[in-house]
């Protein structure tokens, strides 16, 4: 897997434009890789709701819970799904607005400067192993193509209180002990 430095997309994964992005501050290297946790409905796997909610099409009527996160202006930079298929909607130059009010070593406005990865699941339940091989693969990309990435952390640690996912059904331990050379989590 590379990151094609035309399109600044991951080769042979699906690209599903989102409206949700904007040019990032030019002066800002891309140093951190934020991993989520989302499921749409909330604990259920497969469908097509996150998709939707990135690109701005989900249907407030198709689940009660969606009438409360349909108008949401949100997207990551990619989505691994609990199979190990994955779908990205946002070139990796363009801020994906997945981080919200953030912090990460001193510095706010993580969008800034990071990478969103959304992996599906929810705090409580394990991610996949195949989730984790596809994670490591992207992320030895994005540190072949982005020499300056250094630092991955969990959407929990640069908005804590605010945030909770991956959760504790993500296991740091485990990815810690794969990160491509050069990157860390601490």
């Amino acid at each position: 897997m590379i990151v094609d430095p035309k399109t600044e997309t991951l080769s042979g994964v699906r690209f599903v434009r989102s409206p949700f992005c904007d040019d990032r501050p030019s002066e800002l290297a891309i140093s951190l890789v934020v991993v989520h946790g989302i499921s749409l409905p909330p604990g259920e796997y497969g469908g097509d709701g996150v998709e939707q909610l990135f690109t701005g099409t989900l249907d407030p009527n198709a689940h009660p819970y969606y009438a409360q996160i349909a108008h949401l202006q949100v997207s990551a930079h990619v989505f691994i799904r609990r199979d190990g298929s994955m779908i990205q909607f946002v070139p990796f130059t363009r801020r994906a607005w997945h981080a919200g009010a953030s912090m990460f070593n001193g510095r706010e406005r993580c969008n800034d400067f990071s990478i969103g990865i959304e992996l599906e699941g929810t705090d409580t339940d394990r991610y996949t192993s195949v989730q984790y091989d596809q994670l490591v693969e992207v992320l030895a990309a994005l540190k072949q193509r982005y020499p300056d990435l250094a630092d991955v952390r969990g959407h929990e640690q640069i908005a804590p209180g605010r945030k909770t996912d991956p959760g504790p059904a993500f296991n740091w331990g485990h990815l810690a002990g794969r990160l491509p050379d050069g990157l860390r989590f601490a």
